[in-house]
């Protein structure tokens, strides 16, 4: 950088003073004398500081910040190697040997001073997660030790912090991932449950890659038959039919996208989380279920109708299944005004959650021969909703199960918080009933669902209507057919980023943590 300022520099002073028009004009005259005294600095001492864009090395603590027995700092970038020889020393002067982890000392660049006794590695461009030169140092996890690596990575005047996701980012831009398999890499970090990993781990080793890209492939294909017929036509070039058999190709692809967008939002919901609402009247159990669920005193129980008037919401593991678990306030009718409140936004978590399970007091709703559900709860019931009949143990003679299965339906149990007699049935029979509705996997442990994302869902609508667009095409329109074929393919390639998609790109790497 500083030569290529040299060179301008003295290429200023040889134009002007090969012109005595601009010699004799006092704003030229003031302009050399600067530039002069520019390349006297520059001989002498004169360097000009990197910015961001100049800086294409970058480091960040890849590993969660805390006490742990290793932590691993990465490097990734043209200048990964020059690291190396400034910052780590082994008993051999020799350049690293790519993939092999070599045991070192960590030093400071500039006062040689030993960091840390760690571990070293050097992946070689383009066999690296980046697809560019990475150095990882794996030191130990103390802060002190972190922060002085980080530190002293910092004095490279070649080197920069990485920003949030620009690993994985790099290793997008590189061709090592397509947008679903970062997806799936966050999702992966993110996974909480046995459910959440399955499903982020096909996506991150390429699962859902491979299916949007037969699918993206397909429609190419059937826009190919489509153009020839708009090159040739149809003739002795080409067989006849091919109109048709490119209308067929697209009828089965619109009905192949038509059957992942009605998947019941399962891949999205696994994603987020199942949302659970609790609700019931006054006194039914209600926190005391919730209490049951988190396996400690989530929320207050009393014998006081209205205890509960807010919604209070817990992240649990239900089956292997994230659920996040509204307790609702009691329903029914109040003169109170907070309680009313209450009672308003039960309603509506009840109206907009996946999973709806009402709590009902058994000796309050059966009578020895038939069900009566509170008139305050008609609304909300659906045939979707559970049920759980509450406080068994406080009726004699309990009722049959086809008389509850024919009440109520088939997913409605029988128990007693207090007790703890029929919960573990409950729960087991409860998270298998979710597992056979929202899992997405069937019994060979793969992944059936495509969609995990909402932006999925939006390429693969507007795909199936361009295909739905060309479809209403007559072959004497085959010019403004193809065009809808072509946006058909375009949507989808958005999905897997095959195309430009930089509109995308900062909402998808917007949420990743900072090294990776």
């Amino acid at each position: 950088m500083q030569s290529v300022i040299l060179r301008n520099a003295q290429r200023v002073v040889r134009g002007y003073s090969s012109s005595r028009f601009y010699l004799e004009r006092p704003a030229t005259i003031s302009r050399i004398n600067r530039t002069q005294k520019l390349l006297r600095c520059s001989r002498s001492h004169y360097s000009l500081v990197l910015s961001d864009a100049q800086r294409h090395t970058i480091y960040a603590l890849s590993t969660p910040m805390g006490k742990a027995g290793v932590a691993v700092i990465r490097i990734s970038g043209p200048d990964a190697l020059k690291v190396w020889t400034r910052v780590v020393q082994t008993t051999s002067k020799r350049l690293p040997e790519p993939w092999k982890l070599q045991r070192c000392k960590i030093v400071h660049p500039e006062r040689q001073e030993v960091l840390d006794d760690g571990l070293a590695v050097f992946f070689k461009s383009p066999k690296s997660f980046t697809t560019e030169d990475v150095l990882e140092l794996h030191v130990h996890s103390g802060r002190a030790i972190i922060s002085s690596v980080l530190n002293a990575l910092s004095c490279l005047s070649f080197c920069r912090p990485a920003e949030a996701g620009e690993f994985t980012r790099r290793a997008f831009q590189g061709g090592r991932l397509d947008l679903t398999q970062v997806e799936g890499l966050k999702d992966m970090i993110d996974a909480e449950t046995e459910s959440q990993r399955r499903v982020a781990l096909q996506a991150a080793g390429g699962a859902s890659r491979a299916q949007y890209e037969h699918l993206r492939s397909e429609i190419i294909h059937c826009l190919a038959m489509v153009e020839a017929l708009i090159d040739f036509g149809e003739g002795e070039e080409l067989e006849e039919g091919v109109f048709e058999q490119a209308t067929a190709k697209a009828v089965q692809l619109n009905q192949t996208i038509k059957a992942h967008l009605e998947d019941g939002r399962r891949g999205e919901i696994i994603r987020s989380g199942l949302r659970l609402a609790i609700f019931g009247p006054p006194n039914a159990g209600k926190s005391s279920l919730l209490n049951f669920l988190a396996q400690r005193e989530a929320a207050i129980v009393t014998s006081l109708p209205g205890t509960t008037r807010d919604i209070l919401e817990l992240s649990l593991d239900i089956g292997g299944l994230p659920l996040i678990v509204a307790d609702t306030a009691g329903l029914r009718a109040t003169d109170d005004l907070v309680e009313s409140v209450g009672i308003e936004r039960a309603k509506s978590m009840v109206q907009a959650s996946d999973v709806s399970l009402c709590v009902l007091s058994l000796p309050e709703i059966y009578d020895g021969s038939s069900f009566h559900i509170p008139s305050s709860l008609n609304n909300l019931v659906t045939p979707r909703t559970c049920f759980l009949l509450n406080k068994s143990d406080l009726f004699q003679g309990q009722p049959s199960d086809d008389q509850i299965q024919c009440a109520l339906g088939k997913n409605a149990w029988v128990a007693s918080l207090e007790t703890g007699q029929g919960t573990l049935s409950f729960l087991s029979q409860f998270a298998e009933m979710l597992k056979q509705k929202y899992d997405t996997s069937d019994t060979q442990g793969t992944t059936a669902t495509l969609i995990t994302h909402a932006r999925h869902r939006t390429h693969l609508t507007s795909a199936s209507q361009f295909i739905e667009s060309f479809l209403q095409y007559s072959s004497r329109d085959i010019v403004l057919g193809a065009e809808e074929l072509r946006y058909a393919a375009q949507a989808v390639g958005k999905i897997s980023g095959v195309i430009d998609v930089e509109d995308v790109l900062d909402a998808v790497f917007r949420d990743f943590c900072i090294g990776k």
